[in-house]
């Protein structure tokens, strides 16, 4: 059996390091609770040595839980969780352990065991108790503050599951160490009843914890979720290809609609990279490969694995330390910033792209999806609860480790880095750009200046009621202006059909005019920098001729706003005029129908009188007069508008418009093969 020296130390001999919070276990004044009393002669008005408390074992984390655990919230109470699983995870990056399990019971009871060494439970030498009720009952007693047990670990500060023990109701430990079975219990910080040793076992090694978390605490019915947990536990999985973890949960804690399994088993030899691609699935993505790798450690500095890959989304960047999530970033992820936008400038330089030059670490990171893990040796974190890193060296380490890296992924796909410097630079236009309209009125000179010289805009200010009409052509475009109202609408044409973006690349997209155009007057921006509040208009209406030609057009338009702009769609800002394509006439009586079916029942339901029926097709929006295209469609009391939305089926839409507006022709064959038996003869126009 190993000597409780040898993993946990000396402890009282320890140094303690420099970034762990205040030891509450000094003197404490409690102000509160002073009785009052008369002031005495010495004018110390009764505050004397009787007024000193002095907090003892696990007292200071139950009377001021937020200094370890951040609070007592919903995410400090899952804090608990992360506590007890880094020790196990620590095991197992030292190599000791190779799966945890993790299960959620029915009486809100959760466990985590893992086959690592198994806390220590021999006599500690100062203490005169086992090392495993030390570790339990004494903040600051580890066997973490040097690097002879764990060469790099995730708790440093020697609190981490004394911290659960004081703030659960409930805790029990299981050790299976030396063919042997112990176990011992545990209260509110406080041990229930001595080490217990329960017999031979075989086949079995490790640590069990199983703990409940105190209502006295974090309030009444306060418990697990286990969607929240399940997360966790997967990411953890992630970072380490090395171990297998186990989950399970009592399928009555699981809600109807919750897609959380009752059990899982997690294994990711891929690491980072798995994880990063699970989580991007279909999204679009500027480079078909994702820029991943891992080091070794470098002279005894530590290592690092990452995974990062651009976007059309929103960026981020989730970074860990010794497993330990790192939300709040820190010195790390600064070498991560500084090591890519190094390395793209040094490849727009190479080839000669001077526009490289102006490109920051906001604009590299802005669409990057990214995720960093490091392992280093005595990391510094900024409070007990780890949410950032403050070790200096981290910069220097990540630095070191993907500089070269990256620099060999670049020359090495030549057209790809050259797809990922143009995004970049992009995003570098769209940043000055929005810097130098800061502030300025949507209506002053500068941003009119701005404005496509095609589009008649509106003359109110506020987007609240402002309608852009977007229509084909110059002649159309002429009816439209005259019959719009000047107020609230406004008319951009454009010239024939617009670009398929579906199928188009980067490049395409920006050099095109009608594109650059129709980005401008809305002035929201396109994928991950569309702002809803920067749109100019409450509605964005596509009003094209009612024929085949007309619907093609519109299918583009609506293929552009859902390739660039689905935040548009999905706020209800996207809609499809209903122009007339016959008018009927009787005398003085006149209507127009929208199509076909709507001419018959217009015949047979509102022309049935004496008298000639005139019928006329309108060929197009510019041989409606303006008096007529005001009164069917461009009119808010009159006309019809239909909504462009997506319901329940983002999946099978985005497959649909890969299929029939993608670069591949023989999807789009298969999918007119697979629905051309529901076409119907008469609403064919060949």
């Amino acid at each position: 059996m190993d000597d409780a020296n040898d993993l946990f130390g000396s402890l009282d001999k320890r140094p303690q390091p420099a970034a762990r919070p205040l030891d509450p276990m000094v003197l404490a004044l409690q102000k509160s609770t002073l009785k009052k009393t008369a002031p005495v002669a010495d004018g110390s008005d009764g505050y004397s040595a009787a007024d000193i408390e002095v907090l003892e074992g696990l007292e200071p984390v139950r009377r001021r839980p937020g200094m370890y655990i951040g609070g007592t919230d919903a995410k400090a109470l899952h804090h608990l969780f992360a506590e007890v699983i880094d020790n196990s995870m620590d095991e197992a990056v030292a190599g000791h352990a190779t799966f945890i399990e993790v299960e959620l019971s029915a009486d809100g009871f959760l466990s985590v065991t893992d086959n690592g060494r198994g806390i220590p439970v021999d006599m500690h030498p100062k203490f005169k108790k086992p090392a495993l009720e030390v570790i339990m009952t004494t903040l600051h007693s580890g066997g973490k503050f040097d690097s002879k047990v764990y060469e790099t670990s995730g708790g440093l500060h020697g609190v981490g599951v004394s911290v659960v023990n004081a703030l659960s109701d409930s805790l029990e430990v299981e050790v299976a160490r030396g063919r042997k079975l112990y176990r011992q219990n545990f209260s509110r910080g406080v041990a229930t009843g001595g080490l217990e040793q329960l017999g031979e076992i075989h086949n079995r090694r490790g640590t069990k914890i199983r703990f409940h978390p105190d209502e006295q605490i974090f309030g009444k019915g306060a418990a697990f979720e286990p969607a929240r947990l399940y997360k966790m536990t997967r990411a953890k999985a992630y970072l380490f290809g090395g171990v297998e973890i186990r989950w399970a949960c009592d399928p009555s804690l699981l809600k109807e609609k919750d897609e959380t399994p009752p059990r899982a088993t997690f294994h990711f030899p891929g690491g980072l990279k798995d994880y990063l691609a699970s989580s991007l699935g279909s999204e679009f993505q500027v480079t078909q490969e994702i820029f991943a790798g891992k080091t070794e450690k470098q002279g005894g500095h530590g290592s690092l694995e990452w995974a990062v890959s651009w976007y059309g989304g929103d960026g981020y960047l989730l970074s860990y330390c010794n497993t330990v999530p790192t939300g709040e970033g820190g010195t790390h992820e600064a070498g991560f910033r500084n090591v890519l936008t190094r390395g793209l400038r040094a490849y727009g330089e190479l080839i000669g792209n001077k526009r490289a030059s102006v490109i920051s670490s906001e604009d590299v990171m802005i669409s990057a999806a990214g995720m960093l893990s490091v392992f280093i040796r005595e990391p510094e974190f900024v409070g007990q609860t780890k949410d950032r890193l403050a070790t200096i060296e981290a910069v220097r380490i990540v630095e070191n480790a993907i500089r070269d890296p990256f620099d060999h992924w670049l020359a090495a796909n030549p057209q790809e880095a050259s797809k990922l410097l143009d995004w970049v630079v992009a995003r570098a236009d769209e940043r000055v750009r929005r810097r130098q309209e800061k502030e300025v009125s949507r209506k002053s000179a500068v941003r009119k200046l701005r404005l496509p010289g095609k589009l008649a805009d509106c003359t109110q200010n506020a987007a609240a009621g402002a309608e852009l009409f977007i229509v084909e052509g110059d002649s159309a475009g002429g009816s439209a202006k005259q019959a719009r109202d000047r107020a609230s609408q406004a008319v951009l044409p454009l010239r024939g059909k617009i670009l398929n973006v579906a199928s188009a690349g980067h490049d395409k997209l920006t050099a095109n005019q009608q594109i650059s155009d129709l980005i401008q007057a809305l002035g929201c921006g396109t994928r991950s920098k569309y702002r809803d509040e920067d749109l100019r208009y409450d509605r964005v209406i596509i009003m094209t001729d009612a024929d085949v030609d007309g619907a093609h057009i519109a299918s583009l338009l609506i293929t552009f706003f859902y390739q660039e702009m689905p935040a548009l769609i999905r706020g209800g800002h996207l809609y499809m005029a209903v122009p007339p394509l016959y008018s009927i006439r009787q005398g003085g009586k006149i209507a127009y129908a929208r199509d076909d079916a709507h001419k018959d029942e217009l015949l047979r339901t509102e022309f049935t009188g004496r008298g000639k029926v005139e019928i006329g097709r309108f060929k197009g929006l510019g041989e409606m007069m303006a008096g007529q295209l005001k009164e069917t469609t461009m009119d808010p009391k009159k006309r019809t508008l239909l909504r462009v939305d997506v319901i329940d089926a983002e999946k099978e839409t985005k497959e649909a418009v890969e299929a029939l507006m993608g670069t591949k022709p023989e999807a789009r064959f298969r999918f007119i093969q697979e629905r051309a038996e529901f076409a119907e003869a008469d609403a064919l126009d060949i």
